[in-house]
C-alpha cells in the first residue's frame, strides 16, 4: 500500500484522524476555539435520535464551514434520472444490454453518468438508483455531491481516485467503494477511460449482512473494509459544486474546495473493499445454494429478511455439487434482479452477456440458464470445477426495478435476448 493512500480498517468503527497534528479536539467536539483556526461541523446520515448502534455522523474540521458557497441553479440532468420512473411503462419482460461506449468528447465523472433504472422513491427514502458512469476525463474545478442517497461504485473497466471530504480512496475493478448520502467528492482518473456501474441507495444505509448458522467467520470481515486518512485540500479560485438534490442536478459557484476538512472524528464516512476477500461459503453436497450466500453489503427493509437493496457477488470459486444441475436453477422471484459483469463468463449466460453489460429480471419475470449451458451442464461429467477469472454480480430488490427511456430504446439493448431460450427442447414423452 503506497503511503499516499493510507488506509484506517473495520466497517463501521469509530475513527479519528488528523492531517495536521492536533487538529482533532480532544474531550469534546466543539470547543470555543478550533486549533489551526478550523471551523467545527457536524454531518450526520441518520437522524440525531436514531439508536447508538444505528447511529452514523461525523464532526468535520475544516478550513471554511459548508455554508459558504453561491446560489444553486438548476441544471440539465442529461440521461440521469430519479425514481420513481415514470416516462415510460415498466414491462415483464427479461432485459439485457451491452456496454455503454466511453464517449469520444471530452467527459467527467458528472457528465458521463446514464440511469439504466430505477425503483422506490428517493423523496420518500426507499429503493435505488441504477447508473452506469464513463469517462475519460478527470474532474477539473468541479465536486459532486449526492443528497439523494449513498453511492456504490462498481468499477468495471480503469483506475480512478476518489477525492472526497474525508481523504482519497484509489479503486479498480474488482475492488467497490461507497460514498455515503451528501459527502462532496471529485473523481481523478488513473486511466485513459473509465466504465463501471453505481448503484445510489436511497434508502438505509448499507451495513454487513448477518452470518446466521455460519458462525463468526465468513462472507464479508470488518476488517477488509477500508476508510480514507484525512487529506485536505487549501484552494481558492472559481470551482463549481454540482448536487444532486431531490432528483434533479443543481449548480453553484464557490470560491474554494470543498474538500477542506483538515481532521474527523466519526462513523459515516466513505470505505473500499476489495470483493477478493469475500470468503465464499458454497455446497459441499448437492443442489445449488440460493445466491443470498454471496451477498457483500445490504441496506434493509422494513421488513425483516426483505432488502431494500443487496449487493450480491459471484466471484471465482470451486463448484463441486454431486448429482446436481450446477448452473443457477430456472426461478421467478419476488425480488428484482439487475445484473452486471466485471470480467470473464458467468455461468448460466456464457454468450451474450460480456463486461459491461447488464440484465434485468423483474419480479416474477421467469429466467435462468440459457439454452445451450442446460444442454452442456444436464450432461457434464460432474468432477470438482474451478469457477476462475469471473466476476458478476447483482442488485437485488424487493421493489420492482423501472427501465428508464434510454434504457428501453437505446442502442445498448440488445432486441433478441429471449432467443437465449428459444432452443429449449421439450423431452417429455409422457408416463
Amino acid at each position: 500500500m503506497s503511503a499516499e493512500f493510507e488506509y484506517m480498517s473495520g466497517f463501521g468503527n469509530e475513527f479519528e484522524t488528523e492531517a495536521l497534528p492536533g487538529a482533532l479536539p480532544v474531550g469534546q467536539f466543539s470547543p470555543q476555539k478550533v486549533k489551526y483556526d478550523l471551523y467545527a461541523e457536524q454531518y450526520n446520515t441518520t437522524a440525531f435520535t436514531a439508536p447508538r448502534a444505528e447511529n452514523r455522523r461525523n464532526w468535520f474540521y475544516r478550513i471554511r464551514p459548508s455554508v459558504v458557497q453561491g446560489d444553486y441553479q438548476v441544471m440539465d440532468n442529461g440521461l440521469l434520472r430519479t425514481a420513481p420512473i415514470t416516462e415510460v411503462p415498466t414491462p415483464p419482460t427479461m432485459l439485457r444490454w451491452n456496454p455503454v461506449e466511453v464517449p469520444a468528447e471530452k467527459t467527467d465523472f458528472i457528465d458521463g453518468l446514464i440511469t439504466m433504472a430505477a425503483n422506490g422513491s428517493a423523496n420518500g427514502q426507499a429503493g435505488i438508483g441504477i447508473h452506469v458512469y464513463v469517462a475519460n476525463a478527470s474532474m477539473e474545478g468541479r465536486y459532486f455531491y449526492n443528497a439523494d442517497g449513498e453511492l456504490l461504485f462498481v468499477p468495471q473497466m480503469g483506475e480512478l481516485v476518489l477525492h472526497t471530504e474525508c481523504g482519497k480512496l484509489a479503486i479498480k475493478p474488482g475492488e467497490i467503494a461507497v460514498i455515503p448520502r451528501g459527502i462532496k467528492f471529485r473523481v481523478e482518473l488513473l486511466s485513459e477511460q473509465v466504465r463501471g456501474y453505481i448503484c445510489e441507495n436511497y434508502g438505509n444505509p448499507y451495513i454487513l449482512p448477518e452470518r446466521g448458522p455460519v458462525g463468526a467467520n465468513g462472507y464479508t470481515n470488518e476488517r477488509d473494509f477500508l476508510y480514507p486518512v484525512a487529506a485536505f485540500e487549501d484552494l481558492e479560485g472559481d470551482f463549481e459544486l454540482v448536487a444532486k438534490f431531490n432528483g434533479n442536478l443543481f449548480r453553484c459557484d464557490i470560491g474554494h474546495s470543498p474538500l477542506d476538512v483538515v481532521a474527523w472524528t466519526g462513523n459515516s464516512a466513505p470505505y473500499k473493499y476489495d470483493l477478493a476477500r469475500f470468503n465464499v461459503m458454497n455446497t459441499v453436497s448437492f443442489d445449488h445454494p440460493d445466491p443470498s450466500i454471496f451477498t457483500v453489503l445490504t441496506s434493509p427493509s422494513g421488513t425483516p429478511g426483505v432488502a431494500n437493496v443487496d449487493f450480491v457477488i459471484f466471484p471465482p470459486r470451486w463448484m463441486v455439487a454431486e448429482d446436481t444441475f450446477r448452473p443457477p436453477y430456472y426461478h421467478r422471484n419476488i425480488m428484482s434482479e439487475f445484473m452486471g459483469l466485471i470480467e470473464g463468463v458467468y455461468d448460466a449466460k456464457e454468450h451474450g452477456f460480456v463486461p459491461g453489460g447488464m440484465s434485468l429480471h423483474n419480479c416474477m419475470s421467469p429466467h435462468g440458464p440459457e439454452a445451450d449451458v442446460f444442454e452442456k451442464a444436464s450432461n457434464a461429467e460432474l468432477e470438482p470445477q474451478r469457477y476462475e477469472n469471473t466476476l458478476a454480480f447483482m442488485f437485488e430488490s424487493r421493489y420492482v426495478i423501472s427501465p428508464t427511456k434510454y434504457a428501453l430504446e437505446g442502442k445498448e439493448r440488445q432486441p433478441n435476448y429471449l432467443d437465449c431460450w428459444k432452443g429449449i427442447k421439450k423431452y417429455y414423452k409422457g408416463a
